[in-house]
């Protein structure tokens, strides 16, 4: 495993912003003193990002650029990376920690700007705006009330109750429709909110189906052709969360047949890359669907917060080594180091690691100030805080121990 000890003054550290992240995170990273800041407006071939990423400290992307481990091994100086979105599946997380490497996000940063759009969806999927729209635009006037419906009154059937489930259930029930969920983990509901069952109960009673569950392996491909049938005749299905969650052919086939009246699919198990590219889905064509190009969060508001929100956490992590908020990493919340030096260490998480950490400043005659200790299953962070203005030995000392993933030192 590589050793590098990282200790540079805030203007020699690079951090480089992929896919057009709002400035206000570079004026983040400037008001905290980081001046070497780049921001590409989109995401960058692989080629391209192997080079750049090899010369970087700090990593932005969104969700259309790829980090797999093979790519995070040419990226010898990268230190932290944030995702400005919610997801983090674009990242192989696993790798990025063991070389030392957290990965930050927004999870909570645009969970309005996503129910909001489920919530138009809905009153526009019950009233048969999309196929409606899409015959006025060929010169055709279908003024009837056949298939339209208030949302008054109707149940919408909401799977995976976190932080937007919850919060479009509120907003539902505003429009005085009754809510139902479901979620693996038992939650207590807001409002007026009934937990369901199973998610069948959801699925077969609910008119409408929206669906809020990360990216995992026991929900991609959880609403295939069997959970569709099980719907209502009639009913909806909104998919905001992730694309691999609906099998696309069997929702097409479901509209197809009007076993469901209509959908509204936000995204897809493949994206294209840059508006450049094509984007290719069995569902083009089907009047009665809603298609939007993964933008539930794309609102000026939701991006501000998540720009906000994720130079934050990378800031406060290159000043003091906090890694509060990382989804890969120990999580270790710290306090200013104004009047001691500062070591972080991440190691491999085995028996005496910890020993031989204290051995060594044992041996240098230092005494440690503080000292933070988090671990994971497979590596450990310790950070320690110092008094001494000759950290060399003790540094040698640190990468010295077989375990050593990285070193890193704040002065």
């Amino acid at each position: 495993m590589t050793q590098r000890n990282y200790s540079l003054a805030k203007e020699k550290i690079r951090i480089l912003l992929l896919e057009g992240i709002q400035d206000s995170a570079v004026e983040s990273f400037r008001k905290a003193g980081y001046s070497q800041v780049e921001s590409v407006s989109s995401a960058l071939p692989e080629n391209e990002l192997a080079d750049r990423i090899s010369d970087c400290h700090f990593l932005g992307i969104r969700s259309r650029t790829r980090l797999t481990a093979s790519m995070l091994e040419k990226a010898g100086k990268l230190t932290g990376i944030g995702c400005f979105c919610i997801g983090t599946d674009q990242v192989d997380l696993a790798a990025a920690r063991h070389q030392g490497i957290p990965v930050f996000n927004a999870p909570y940063a645009n969970t309005r700007s996503v129910a909001e759009l489920v919530l138009a969806e809905t009153v526009m999927l019950m009233r048969g705006i999309p196929a409606k729209n899409a015959a006025a635009h060929r010169g055709r006037w279908q003024k009837t009330a056949k298939g339209s419906f208030e949302v008054r009154g109707k149940t919408l059937g909401i799977i995976g109750y976190g932080h937007i489930g919850s919060q479009l259930g509120i907003l539902a029930e505003g429009l005085g429709m009754r809510v139902i969920y479901y979620d693996i983990v038992r939650k207590l509901p807001l409002g007026n909110a009934e937990p369901a069952e199973s998610m069948n109960e959801v699925l077969e009673n609910a008119d409408v189906v929206s669906l809020h569950v990360p990216d995992t392996d026991a929900t991609r491909g959880m609403i295939d052709a069997a959970e569709i049938h099980r719907m209502k005749q009639g009913a909806h299905l909104i998919n905001a969360s992730r694309g691999k969650v609906v099998s696309i052919p069997a929702l097409a086939s479901a509209i197809e047949s009007d076993h469901l009246t209509g959908a509204a699919i936000d995204v897809f198990p493949s994206e294209p890359a840059s508006k450049n590219e094509e984007f290719v889905s069995e569902l083009r064509g089907c009047e009665n669907v809603l298609l939007t190009p993964h933008i539930g969060g794309s609102t000026f508001e939701a991006q501000q917060n998540i720009a906000l929100d994720v130079a934050t956490k990378l800031v406060l992590y290159s000043d003091n080594g906090s890694t509060a908020g990382a989804v890969n990493f120990p999580e270790v919340t710290l306090p200013d180091h104004a009047t001691a030096r500062r070591i972080m260490h991440i190691h491999k998480n085995e028996p005496g690691v910890l020993q031989a950490i204290n051995n060594v400043f044992s041996e240098a005659g230092i005494n440690v100030a503080a000292q933070y200790l988090q671990t994971m299953p497979d590596v450990g962070y310790v950070v320690m805080d110092v008094e001494t203005d000759d950290a060399g030995p003790v540094l040698r000392g640190l990468n010295d121990i077989p375990a050593t993933i990285r070193t890193r030192y704040l002065r």
